[in-house]
């Protein structure tokens, strides 16, 4: 039987989501469409309708556009005096360190996931809305079984998404956070979901939600204003473009910085010429090195916690879409279960301090989601979660299918390298002799494990789909 397409995200709830409407005809922007709304309730702790984010679609006849709805600069209408950051540090606990995060309504900065999700639909999807939403809604409404490394995030970030008590009611019911196997219900987002069909984002942008929200702002040291919320749009770019071995590449454009460093480090690496072996101590001391050149110009802008969803349909439509809500500020908006985000309070985000951007700037962000192009047709669709290590993972899954013609399965499994900026980290799996010849040249820190530190890269090719197994993702091909 003939494929409908192909879809891999970080859960198998909004594969499943994207699946179906493959399944029964739809097309590949109305399956993501369907997997953003349900990512939103299936991973909370990676991204929210509080958010912001990026959608990189390319049509069957070849229109390639970038929805930019990442967040903005928050603050329009208070006096300049007032954009002092009031944050709320939390120390995270992760295996042998801890982290400290801005939380608070002083770290929320404008969300455009929700306005742009609808924004995607408006523009390119056939289905109608209401019925997208059906897998989001009886998720939420019936909840989401905990998978191993959803309950380790949770577990990890629960002093964040208990700080409220409309936060504890959904993630801490009973005093303690949920753990593997128990459901997680977030019945006010399954209520607000079922409002969009009729209202869309009128109430949470323009209406009595923003006016709510906006009010809970000024009462906390929040900067989040019912004007910033009126004047949020979502922006349409043309894709940045680079060629690699043949082949074209479509990633995101400035005014984010992720798509420029994956072009450059990919352009670096051609200009190396190609090694025999892929995964070799030749092949991975070459790509160290442009790595360690590549984070030698970069400046910092990044986001925590994100997700990733990649769809390809029979047609020949693709989008590659990219998700975040940093760790969440701790914040919900009211009676809608939807956790607004902390990017204000993110210090990668902001190298130039934080509240440096004027209100109603588009702030930066290291989200790439990317496709390849072989012969004017869709060879690969891709995009990862990771923070710094984006462009790295993504760059490491690019060079393994196109030079080393690897599965795409195979390719998103490979060990992958990062260069922090001080020592190199190295998944297990390397060759010994391809550790000796890079332990010659850089410090090295050798995992035990390969770990989501490493990235998210869920991909899909013509007849391949692969979700990455270090965050427990998910790739279904849709006959």
């Amino acid at each position: 039987m003939a494929l409908r397409g192909e879809v891999a995200s970080g859960h198998p709830e909004v594969s499943r989501a994207a699946a179906d409407v493959l399944h029964e005809g739809g097309s590949a922007f109305d399956a993501v469409v369907a997997a953003g709304f349900a990512a939103c309730v299936a991973e909370p702790m990676f991204t929210s309708l509080g958010g912001g984010g990026f959608l990189l679609a390319r049509t069957a006849s070849g229109e390639a556009r970038v929805f930019d709805f990442f967040v903005d600069a928050p603050g329009r209408g208070l006096a300049a005096t007032a954009l002092a950051p009031h944050f709320e540090p939390m120390t995270v606990h992760f295996p042998g360190s801890e982290q400290i995060f801005n939380i608070g309504l002083g770290a929320v900065a404008v969300p455009g996931t929700l306005r742009g999700l609808l924004h995607v639909h408006q523009r390119l999807g056939r289905w109608p809305l209401a019925r997208l939403l059906e897998p989001a809604v009886g998720l939420a409404r019936e909840g989401v079984v905990l998978n191993a490394h959803q309950a380790y995030v949770q577990e990890l970030l629960t002093p964040i998404v208990t700080l409220t008590p409309a936060g504890c009611a959904i993630y801490a019911p009973d005093g303690r956070p949920r753990v593997e196997g128990e459901r997680v219900v977030n019945a006010g987002l399954a209520s607000y979901l079922e409002t969009l069909p009729t209202d869309g984002a009128r109430d949470f942008y323009e209406g009595g939600l923003a006016a709510s929200m906006a009010r809970d702002m000024r009462e906390a040291g929040g900067l989040l204003t019912e004007a910033d919320l009126a004047a949020y749009r979502v922006i349409e770019r043309s894709p940045l473009e680079c060629s690699y071995r043949g082949r074209r590449l479509l990633t995101n454009p400035a005014p984010s910085l992720g798509g420029r460093l994956l072009a450059l480090a990919l352009e670096r690496l051609e200009a190396r010429g190609e090694c025999a072996a892929w995964g070799g101590a030749a092949e991975r001391s070459g790509l160290v090195a442009v790595m360690q050149a590549v984070e030698s110009e970069r400046l910092p802008p990044s986001a925590g916690g994100t997700t990733h969803v990649s769809v390809h349909d029979a047609a020949g439509n693709a989008a590659s879409l990219s998700l975040s809500n940093g760790e969440g500020s701790g914040y919900l908006a009211p009676g809608t279960g939807i956790l607004l985000n902390n990017m204000l309070g993110e210090d990668d985000l902001h190298p130039d301090g934080f509240h440096a951007l004027p209100p109603g700037e588009r702030v930066g962000s290291m989200m790439s989601p990317t496709l390849v192009l072989e012969a004017d047709r869709v060879r690969l669709v891709l995009g990862s979660g990771g923070s710094k290590r984006i462009r790295s993972a993504i760059t490491q899954v690019v060079t393994a299918v196109v030079d080393a013609r690897l599965p795409l399965e195979a390719a998103v499994e490979a060990p992958r390298v990062h260069w922090d900026g001080a020592v190199l980290q190295l998944e297990p799996g390397l060759a010994r002799a391809t550790l000796a010849a890079l332990g010659k040249r850089w410090p090295i820190n050798a995992w035990n494990e390969p770990n989501l530190y490493f990235g998210g890269v869920h991909a899909v090719a013509p007849g391949e789909a692969a979700g990455d197994p270090r965050r427990m993702g998910c790739g279904v091909r849709v006959a």
